[in-house]
């Protein structure tokens, strides 16, 4: 297939364009390059470009002629969308509003969405299945809920198909360390922890100790990189056959708090890096797990890589091969 992938040099666009290649796909990259890399790419070619830019994104859409759109490009981090919350509806909502009227123009009927748990704000029942309402708590999650209503009302489209997939917290890196995290502020807890250990950071701050779970700190469920590509690649398949548009979670289904995930880096790493504990972060919600039978019964899927140790260790791999270069 030809399959156009916006956001593909960031961190899962970049794991997920490596899938496609591995499989033959046909790939083109649109990305802006403000928080992806250029040698990500391990596969496909690269048009540099901005979702803002129509003009540009319909020459390369009319001149690629895609057979579907895969689309991560968004800003994602939930601490700086409570401080820039138009930012965030501009580049995730807005832009992706671009796109949808780009394929449409030039009669693009498959579409997968990069969507979030965030979603779900603090969910009634864990573990949280796609039944559940919507209610983010922040705009982060807000962003991505307008846009999972804008392909709802595109639905009734008989050439227009979806699938929107929820993503947990994802982690790791490529098995063979040819990719993983490269932003350049991450905030995402086991990258965060790692760059301790190398000493990059003086200390890993611990965000509340006083939440309603066994040991006080939040609780996340974690899926490897390479699992949520492969989720992908069945999502695609799914289309191709003539699947209807719909929803699903991505995640193992169980979950570890930070205070267990910070032992589980030191175990891997060797390194007994200092630890302080602060107050809560606007927007964290207590617990997030992933109710994931639908994805596993309807596409097919099953992770391979559920196993806490494993994620840590890949990204570790990853870590030490940047520090290296």
């Amino acid at each position: 297939m030809r399959i156009f992938v916006t956001g593909g040099a960031g961190y899962i666009g970049s794991h997920v364009v490596k899938a496609l290649g591995e499989k033959g796909h046909d790939v083109v990259v649109f990305d802006n390059l403000s928080s992806g890399n250029e040698w990500a790419l391990l596969s496909g070619r690269l048009i540099k470009g901005d979702l803002c830019d129509k003009a540009l994104l319909g020459s390369a859409i009319r001149e690629f002629r895609p057979e579907a759109v895969v689309h991560f490009a968004a800003l994602i981090q939930v601490e700086e969308s409570v401080r820039e919350p138009l930012r965030y509806f501009r580049n995730n909502t807005a832009n992706t509003l671009n796109l949808l009227e780009v394929m449409k123009e030039n009669s693009v009927g498959r579409f997968i969405f990069s969507s979030t748990a965030a979603v779900y704000g603090i969910p009634e029942k864990v573990p949280v299945d796609e039944e559940a309402a919507l209610n983010p708590i922040n705009p982060y999650g807000a962003s991505k809920v307008a846009v999972e209503m804008m392909l709802r009302a595109l639905a009734p489209d008989p050439a227009f198909k979806y699938v929107s997939l929820r993503y947990f917290n994802v982690a790791g890196a490529d098995g063979s360390a040819r990719i993983g995290q490269a932003y350049k502020e991450s905030t995402h807890l086991i990258t965060r922890a790692l760059k301790t250990a190398k000493g990059e950071f003086d200390r890993l701050s611990v965000f509340g100790t006083d939440y309603q779970t066994p040991d006080g700190t939040c609780i996340r469920d974690y899926i490897h990189v390479d699992d949520l590509a492969d989720a992908h690649l069945f999502a695609l398949n799914y289309l191709s056959e003539g699947g209807k548009s719909d929803v699903f979670n991505c995640g193992y289904g169980h979950g570890y708090s930070v205070r267990e995930i910070v032992e589980t880096v030191k175990k891997v790493t060797g390194i007994d890096f200092k630890v302080v504990e602060t107050d809560r972060r606007a927007g964290d919600p207590p617990v997030l797990i992933a109710d994931s039978l639908k994805i596993r019964r309807k596409l097919g899927w099953s992770p391979r890589y559920d196993n806490v140790e494993y994620i840590v260790r890949t990204a570790w791999e990853w870590e030490r091969k940047r520090r290296r270069k």
